[in-house]
């Protein structure tokens, strides 16, 4: 994707393989900057802090972090110590631990004078694989939208940030809107705002105005009044994790759409790459939903009028907040998974099974 007509991706590696660039994602919209990641705790702290964000992202991430722990350290004994450092930066996503696993499995079956130049290898493949999937995403996801398209403006609503920024390239949500746009097509994003951390208004709003896609921020609390005046065709969101079943595990404030859109028969469409679905998982309620710090729902940060960023409480200093940062949309809300694969309800979930095989 473009950045003021320069060609960006998420995270690239340099080229002698010594450290890995990240755009910091905790500057946007207001600048735009990079980062060198030079180690495995740096790159688990820049997960942790949001810095690169996004299921397929940082499933990516966690394995550039396992080539840079190559780096620092060959032994069997601190490949462990690194796969166990990135698996603990962040529980809920399943793409991350998915990533480790992977190179924890590629790497113990590598002699150690062999492990560098295996591990980088492995990274940059996973990184491409994100980024094949997401454009067959985008081709399935554009199908959908060209059937369901007449000559008018098609709106479409989206939660949180599942573009470009949450990927590798491209994104999952956003990447049919992208290519529905690119079409010809005069398709509309309502951005939800996505408190607490406002991932919607700050970096989907920053990417749909960098691609010139017509979009509008919304309060997260609208959606339901703009479905109920018949202003939303369809609902598409991300997800950080896919149950068996199809229950969609997903930025807080999604079942609340769902919820809102089934109840105006509004179909909701969840877009992931195959590895953001969990087979182990058939009952949602063993996933694990991260508690991030309070902070983020009593302080807010923004732009002042000297041009300076600065973070402002919202709340009263004696008030405690509690911040849960995904919840579950069950699958008999879901109408449709789009994948790599093609789209299936969840009870037709299992044929991507039977077409990876």
């Amino acid at each position: 994707m473009k950045v003021a007509n320069q060609s960006f991706r998420t995270i690239w590696p340099d080229p002698r393989c010594k450290f890995v660039h990240v755009i910091d994602q905790t500057q946007l919209p207001f600048a735009f900057k990079t980062l060198h990641i030079h180690s495995t705790e740096q790159m688990a702290h820049a997960i942790k802090s949001m810095q690169v964000r996004g299921a397929p992202l940082i499933g990516a991430a966690a394995a550039y972090g396992m080539a840079l722990a190559m780096l620092e350290n060959e032994s069997d004994d601190y490949l462990k110590q690194a796969a166990q450092m990135l698996k603990n930066s962040r529980p809920t996503a399943v793409n991350l631990a998915w990533a480790v696993n992977r190179m924890l499995a590629m790497l113990n079956e590598t002699p150690l004078n062999r492990r560098n130049f295996t591990a980088w290898r492995e990274a940059a493949k996973i990184a491409e694989e994100d980024v094949a999937q997401n454009q067959l995403i985008g081709q399935h996801g554009f199908d959908l939208i060209k059937s369901c398209y007449q000559d008018k403006t098609f709106n479409i609503l989206t939660h949180c940030n599942a573009g470009w920024l949450a990927t590798v390239d491209y994104g999952t949500a956003l990447s049919p809107i992208y290519a529905a746009h690119d079409a010809g097509l005069n398709v509309h994003v309502w951005v939800d705002e996505t408190r607490p951390r406002n991932q919607g208004a700050a970096l989907t709003a920053w990417e749909l105005g960098q691609h010139g896609v017509p979009h509008t921020v919304i309060t997260d609390n609208a959606g339901g009044y703009l479905m109920q005046k018949g202003l939303v065709d369809m609902v598409i969101v991300g997800a950080d994790r896919v149950t068996a079943n199809g229950d969609v595990c997903n930025k807080i404030g999604t079942y609340l759409k769902a919820l809102a859109a089934f109840d105006n028969q509004i179909p909701f469409y969840t877009a992931v790459p195959s590895p953001t679905i969990d087979w182990q998982i058939a009952d949602n309620k063993h996933i694990e939903i991260e508690q991030r710090d309070s902070d983020e729902v009593s302080f807010i940060q923004g732009l002042c009028a000297d041009g300076i960023v600065q973070s402002v409480r919202l709340t009263p200093s004696e008030s405690t907040a509690a911040n849960p940062a995904f919840d579950v949309t069950p699958a008999r809300l879901v109408t449709g998974i789009i994948t790599e694969k093609g789209i299936f309800s969840p009870a037709e979930l299992v044929k991507l099974t039977l077409k990876n095989d």
